[in-house]
């Protein structure tokens, strides 16, 4: 299950460039390609570090900045198989304002099954 959130306008980010967004528990990157397509990754490669959205972007592509690593821009996928990036699904509306999917968070409420097995309740203090 995904959440859909706005996060700007095309006319935000220059054609071949990347801009960092803050949502909910993500910091995304999100890519306007030369030919207009937008794309949106983690905002930090997992090799080092790197800022992606400082990246260069081509051939459905994105280059990291600090090692040139190169990843698909529809799959995650790097060139040697290691340390793929998160993509997330965009849209663009016909007034330009560009929308991300992140996965929706599930949040644990309760003990999960057998966790009293591995965890019994503390000793009750005596009055």
């Amino acid at each position: 299950m995904a959440t859909s959130h706005k996060v700007g306008t095309v006319d935000e980010i220059p054609l071949g460039e990347g801009r960092n967004f803050d949502l909910p528990g993500h910091r995304i990157a999100v890519f306007r390609g030369r030919d207009g397509r937008v794309f949106a990754t983690q905002s930090e490669c997992p090799h080092r570090g790197g800022p992606l959205a400082d990246g260069l972007l081509g051939d459905g592509a994105l280059v990291c900045p600090l090692h040139e690593w190169r990843f698909d821009l529809t799959t995650g996928a790097t060139e040697n198989g290691a340390c793929p990036i998160e993509i997330y699904r965009t849209s663009v509306a016909d007034d330009g304002s560009i929308s991300v999917e992140l996965p929706t968070v599930a949040i644990r409420v309760g003990p999960l099954a057998n966790e009293g097995d591995r965890h019994p309740p503390a000793p009750r203090a005596k009055a």
